[in-house]
């Protein structure tokens, strides 16, 4: 698990601009909104130049407070995502396939306005859901994004073949970002984002042979684990 500081560092453009944000969004939606928080850099405390600001706005009902919304401000970019409180209690309990990109989300948002607690809450709320989670269902997300990783890989050998090297590296990308998430969950490890993801799990760096590799090592862990990436036509309906 990853981490966050104590306090968000606010002396930071990106500190200012979210405390700007906040307050805008606090005076305009005051009957709307229950809580504001951030994560990302923010929230760990490790943001620079280029960094973006990541903004979660809970509000009473949907359709209310601001429009989500993604683009820059005064040269930074904004990523303000709007949801409501109890459609945000139902994504925190709901497992997917992208859990390792997502949960960081979940874990580490601070607070700027959280009158009621909903971020600690949902935190609480999603921690709860991992540990009654059994290990099947891990593995199950697992060997969904291991088939999409699978197939990634084999288009990019046959674009490579074909010699559509930009095409290639694409699919190289997708199936490196999904091996990446198959360890993630069979790990119960999560990522800050798809560049995170990729190089904590080693997999960077490999070229389509190498790659090959991973994937069937990742192939052999899922069928010990009851979760075989193969199988009849019966297999699929079960």
């Amino acid at each position: 698990m990853v981490g966050v500081q104590d306090e968000i560092d606010f002396t930071s453009p990106r500190g200012r601009l979210a405390t700007r944000l906040s307050d805008v969004i606090e005076r305009r939606w005051p009957a709307e909104v229950q809580a504001i928080g951030v994560h990302g850099s923010l929230a760990h405390g490790d943001d620079h130049d280029g960094s973006d600001v990541n903004l979660t706005v809970l509000t009473y009902r949907a359709g209310a407070g601001p429009r989500p919304a993604l683009r820059k401000v005064d040269g930074i970019l904004v990523d303000l995502r709007v949801t409501t409180a109890d459609e945000c209690l139902r994504r925190v309990r709901e497992l997917t396939p992208r859990w390792p990109l997502e949960a960081e989300r979940f874990v580490t948002t601070r607070p700027l306005h959280d009158p009621r607690g909903l971020f600690a809450r949902h935190r609480d709320a999603h921690l709860g859901r991992l540990a009654e989670a059994r290990p099947h269902e891990f593995s199950s997300l697992a060997r969904h994004d291991w088939e999409v990783a699978s197939a990634a890989h084999s288009r990019a050998v046959r674009l490579a073949e074909y010699y559509d090297t930009d095409a290639a590296l694409v699919m190289m990308a997708d199936a490196r970002l999904h091996a990446a998430l198959v360890t993630g969950l069979l790990s119960r490890t999560y990522f800050r984002n798809p560049a995170d993801a990729v190089k904590r799990t080693g997999v960077a760096g490999a070229d389509v042979q190498e790659l090959g590799k991973i994937l069937d090592a990742q192939a052999e862990d899922l069928t010990a684990r009851g979760c075989p990436v193969d199988g009849t036509l019966r297999d699929l309906f079960e």
